[in-house]
């Protein structure tokens, strides 16, 4: 381009076209073109008059025509209405907005007052033809700048902004509701307010974490629903903490408002082995029959006060009821997520489920994330509360839109959730609805919130709540007369009157469990069943066939030559030697599950091959790198093996396997820790939910958690996996906590996961350096019968002969057996505890009546403050007898300096077979 002056005469909407799509993707346009956008944007920036010069040669210069200089203008303040539009909307109803630079004003854009009546082409860019400035800015205010404020423009995308742009210039991003779907809204509203009143006038002080302020969520849910049955969607899995946590219940998923009024009264539940838990962490599970007679199955699920953790069990249930019934249609299961801002922006596990969203493991397509936002956490104001412009901004990671809305505008929140859901069905993606409202009391209705924000408080104090609102607005437009409210508000309280009068006439509170469809078959057990022996044999010609399987690589295809050594010992080992190591036991368990039907997941970081290279379920093809999962080749209607590395997360991953098991008692689900010190990351999941969900919540759950454990000189965050945390929380019958010594062992166990009748969460401490020890085998008549041993007596001592016997779990009985084989001893008698909880006691009992030794010893590898020293102590009395062996108590579980560790561990053992060298502790 030499010569700048064709430009007079071309048609202008081209240009501002072609700008526009430069401005958007300037890789997308011919370089040439791009050449000159960047010289106009440059000249744009630096001029100091409106006119822009190109400079062609030193001694000539080219003037760009003034009409095509201000179509480009215009274009660049379309750019910034899409890009800033949303820091200049009337989206807060409390608050007068922050205030932000460059503003949307004329000058901004190098254009004035003058240029309004100007006719521009560049108004064909937002849908409205050649356009004067003034419709043009007019419609850019109306889309962007209105109630909802809209982030979107950092998507990469082409296609994904085009469809967001044509969906917000259709209406001018305004809703079009008939009168009924207004009144419907209406009614909505209603609900959603006159039940948070009655809950104030009957239950006076009492926490009910209202949605005062934020009523709008209650129309939005149920537009939301009813679009989405329309659209295909069959199941809807929902999170959300305590705030319109009952409202929700009640008008939204069905629960009776007579169960609720029960659980305010206090009463006691129905079922003895069920303590229960507030009322506004409740799970519900029903069906809703939509207004054009779809069945809609709703699932809400029960969550802790840690807020967001919810919200990676949410997307668990989902991707399993995907999984299960709907792998050809996944949009079918809606996943939901309520979120309030403060929590949003503070709880680093909102960035771990956001991570989620594109992984094939944790995809769920597309999940709606709607933030309550009271514009306050607890008695911080924001602006104390985060450092980013929004509480969303963690959407951005996932290039994913936001919709800011303000609260009081019921239709601007209903018409934002059909953009959400329509976008989420279209492209499979997250979207975020940022809900701007206000909070009416305190964190709980009991506070006084004046203390913390006097002035927003006496402004909230005197602002209308959204039905009134709305109400003004459909009478003075004539769709409602004015004894409408008066009239749906009386008949929605009588309902909730004879509700309370219906509850104050039972002693007690049923629960209902969660999904309990799900869980047909299964039933709730406590210790004493637990103990039971359960048949988790499986016939040898049937394990045959698996490891025929597992033990033959394509021929057809190449692998690495360590790969091919790996897979012929493992065929040496089952069809010759017959000892099959570690990794062939697990193997052969999921084999074995398989073939029986069931499926088996398995996922959490590098569990394909595995950390310690010992699993490898998945082989690469050498020259391709296509993944080969060998499992997944049985004879026959096996089951599905999904096996699959996950992203550096335990909290979230951890959470999202548990509420993959929780929607899949049928399903082998297990997490893997790379090492098990690292389960500490998902603390949070295993105090709320793995060990006290039953309790709370009447919630089984069968999620393994496979923790790598051992004393071998890695130092303190690769020796332990803090078993003592597991264990203080083991009580009555909330879980299994194993620490095996066999593949047999291990066979046996996790098969007695799925074969049992009931579902507890197994906690298994798996072993390193044993993966490799000649010792640690197992035959494959050990594999096809028997069941799991929780007590594996010494084979080898002759009970008369012993005078010292010694209890011990894990790794650590190889290493005592080691010593007892180097010292020739005879004497000592090694009995390993395979499970520690519960604990078998009558086995333990008749293991001391057995050897009547005068020196009974508990053994550990891990310092005395860990370990299972105080659960032996505090779940077997006799223990109060033992010698106990142990490092001494240390603040860290190992010590850096492998010779220190080395040290330390001789100690121990060495205090084991002679108690006179007690000069460890």
């Amino acid at each position: 381009m030499d010569n700048y002056s064709f430009l007079n005469g071309a048609s202008t909407a081209y240009f501002a076209d072609l700008y526009d799509k430069y401005l958007q993707s300037p890789d997308s346009i011919e370089p040439s073109w791009r050449a000159f956008f960047q010289g106009f944007d440059f000249g744009l920036e630096n001029a100091e008059s409106a006119e822009i010069v190109f400079e062609e040669t030193s001694s000539t210069n080219t003037l760009v025509p003034e009409n095509v200089q201000k179509e480009f203008r215009v274009v660049n303040l379309i750019d910034g209405y899409r890009t800033r539009g949303h820091l200049f909307t009337r989206t807060n109803p409390v608050r007068d907005r922050r205030k932000y630079s460059p503003t949307l004003d004329l000058a901004s854009f190098g254009l004035s007052d003058a240029d309004l009546s100007t006719v521009f082409s560049a108004g064909e860019i937002i849908g409205l033809g050649p356009a004067s400035l003034r419709d043009i800015v007019s419609h850019l205010d109306r889309i962007y700048c209105d109630s909802i404020g809209v982030e979107y423009m950092y998507i990469r995308s082409p296609k994904e902004r085009e469809w967001i742009q044509a969906k917000l210039n259709k209406n001018g991003n305004h809703p079009e509701f008939s009168n009924e779907e207004k009144k419907t809204i209406l009614k909505k509203l209603n609900e959603a307010v006159s039940f948070e009143t009655f809950l104030h006038t009957k239950y006076v002080g009492q926490k009910r974490f209202s949605l005062e302020g934020g009523e709008a969520l209650i129309p939005a849910l149920d537009h939301l629903l009813e679009s989405a049955s329309n659209l295909g969607v069959k199941e809807f899995v929902m999170g959300m903490a305590h705030r319109g946590r009952l409202s929700t219940l009640t008008n939204i998923f069905g629960k009776s408002a007579k169960d609720i009024f029960s659980e305010f009264d206090g009463k006691d539940y129905e079922d003895d082995i069920f303590d229960g838990d507030v009322k506004y962490h409740m799970g519900w599970t029903g069906v809703r029959k939509s207004k054009n007679g779809h069945a809609i199955n709703m699932n809400i699920a029960p969550n802790p006060s840690h807020l967001e953790t919810v919200g990676a069990v949410v997307e668990g249930i989902a991707r399993a009821k995907q999984d299960r019934g709907y792998l050809e249609n996944t949009s079918a299961v809606l996943p939901i997520i309520v979120h309030g801002d403060a929590a949003i922006a503070g709880q680093g596990i909102a960035y771990e489920i956001v991570q989620m969203a594109r992984l094939d493991g944790y995809k769920t397509a597309g999940t709606i994330h709607i933030v309550v936002n009271n514009q306050i956490g607890f008695t911080t104001n924001y602006l104390d509360a985060r450092s980013s412009t929004y509480c969303t901004d963690v959407a951005k990671v996932t290039l994913s839109p936001v919709l800011h809305v303000n609260a009081d505008d019921a239709e601007a929140v209903v018409h934002a959730m059909n953009f959400a859901l329509a976008y989420r069905m279209e492209f499979k993606r997250d979207v975020f609805i940022d809900l701007l409202g206000y909070r009416k009391y305190g964190h709980n209705e009991g506070d006084e919130p004046r203390f913390t924000q006097p002035k927003l408080y006496k402004a909230i104090s005197k602002h209308k709540n959204p039905r009134d609102i709305y109400a003004d607005k459909l009478l003075s437009a004539g769709i409602i007369d004015k004894g409408f409210v008066a009239e749906i508000e009386k008949e929605y309280k009588n309902k909730l009157e004879e509700k309370l009068e219906d509850s104050r006439k039972e002693d007690k509170t049923i629960i209902t469990p969660f999904m309990e469809r799900d869980w047909e078959g299964f039933t709730r057990v406590q210790e004493d069943r637990m103990m039971e022996t359960i048949d988790t044999t499986f016939p040898v010609k049937e394990l045959d066939e698996i490891a025929k399987v597992i033990t033959k690589l394509p021929s057809d295809k190449k692998f690495l030559r360590k790969i091919e050594r790996l897979i012929q010992a493992r065929e040496k080992m089952y069809f010759e030697t017959d000892q099959m190591d570690w990794a062939m036991g697990e193997l052969l368990a999921y084999g074995s599950l398989l073939k029986e039907g069931y499926d088996v997941r398995l996922s959490g970081q590098d569990v394909e091959r595995g950390t310690f290279s010992h699993r490898h379920a998945v082989v690469k093809v050498e020259d391709s790198e296509e993944e080969i999962e060998l499992l997944n080749n049985l004879e026959g209607d096996q089951g599905n093996f999904y096996v699959y590395n996950s992203f550096l997360s335990e909290y979230g991953v951890v959470g999202f396997d548990y509420g993959y098991a929780m929607a899949s008692p049928k399903t082998l689900t297990i997490w893997e820790a790379q090492f098990g010190d690292f389960s500490n990351g998902a603390q949070i999941m295993i105090d709320q939910y793995i060990s006290a969900a039953e309790d709370k919540w009447k919630m089984q759950n069968g999620l393994v958690m496979l923790l790598p454990h051992g004393y071998e000189g890695q130092g303190a965050e690769h020796s332990s996996a803090r078993m003592e945390r597991y264990l203080q929380l083991c009580a009555k019958d909330n879980m299994f906590v194993a620490d095996v010594t066999t593949p047999a062992n291990l066979f046996h166990l996790l098969r007695r996961q799925l074969k049992a009748e009931y579902r507890k969460p197994l906690i298994v401490f798996t072993p390193k350096s044993l993966l490799r020890n000649p010792k640690v085998v197992s035959s494959k008549n050990e594999f096809a019968e028997g069941s799991f041993q929780e007590l594996i007596d010494d084979n080898v001592i002759v009970a008369e002969k012993a005078k010292t016997l010694v209890f011990c779990t894990g790794k650590f009985y190889y290493d005592l057996l080691e010593e007892r084989e180097a010292l020739g001893r005879d004497d000592v008698a090694l009995v390993r505890v395979e499970q520690l909880f519960p604990l078998p006691v009558n086995g333990m009992d008749a293991v001391i009546e057995k050897y009547q030794a005068e020196d009974v010893v508990w053994a550990q590898e891990e310092p005395r403050n860990m370990g299972a020293m105080a659960h032996m102590l505090m779940n077997y009395d006799k223990a109060r007898s033992f010698r106990f062996a142990s490092r001494r108590a240390y603040g860290a579980p190992a010590a850096g300096s492998s010779t220190r560790s080395k040290k330390r561990h001789q100690q121990v053992i060495d205090y084991v077979f002679d108690k006179s060298k007690n000069n460890h502790r």
